[in-house]
């Protein structure tokens, strides 16, 4: 068994996110670092083998969602040599990963900013609806976590609150598991 955590950021915030909530997965698996890979979205494989049962995947919210090519484009203007995710974002590599195995549970989050904690639209669920819809059990609500501005930095805690977080998912996935006898 292996988690893989997914990523897209733009200013290095969601990146941070996901490197705490890995810490996590670990320590609620019970795992190795070996056991739970952290890749940027760009860089993850367009085939997750029979291997990978959990999949945590993650990226900033844009214009009430995943991003999309023109919400990067404004993002990359803003962040410059400093950004992260340089090529497909969360949507189009959920949309074209090929998944070997039926039985692979999943979470999403995202990053969004604080101020506008009361406005519709999340990365995350956006995420979660994708895979639900491939037939992929959400082992957990979709979480965000909070950066103060557009480029952040993150809001007090949240590293913190993604540790927790990821180990939460981390002992769902393994408690699931041990239940089912996978």
């Amino acid at each position: 068994m292996s988690a893989v955590v997914v990523f897209e950021s733009m200013f290095g915030n969601t990146e941070k996110i996901a490197r705490a909530i890995a810490d996590g997965v670990r320590s609620g698996l019970g795992a190795s670092a070996a056991d739970v890979a952290v890749l940027e979205v760009g860089t993850a494989p367009d085939r997750l083998d029979d291997e990978v049962s959990l999949l945590v995947a993650g990226g900033p919210t844009h214009a009430f969602g995943m991003t999309r090519p023109s919400t990067r484009d404004d993002a990359r203007k803003l962040a410059g040599d400093t950004v992260v995710s340089h090529g497909i974002g969360l949507r189009e590599w959920l949309d074209s990963v090929t998944i070997d195995r039926s039985d692979l549970t999943t979470a999403t989050f995202d990053t969004r900013i604080d101020k506008v904690r009361h406005l519709p639209g999340s990365a995350a669920r956006g995420a979660a609806k994708l895979l639900r819809r491939r037939g992929h059990a959400v082992l957990v609500p979709p979480q965000s976590f909070y950066v103060s501005d557009t480029a952040g930095p993150l809001s007090d805690g949240e590293i913190d609150h993604a540790r927790r977080w990821g180990e939460e998912v981390g002992r769902t996935h393994r408690d699931l598991r041990a239940r089912t006898g996978a």
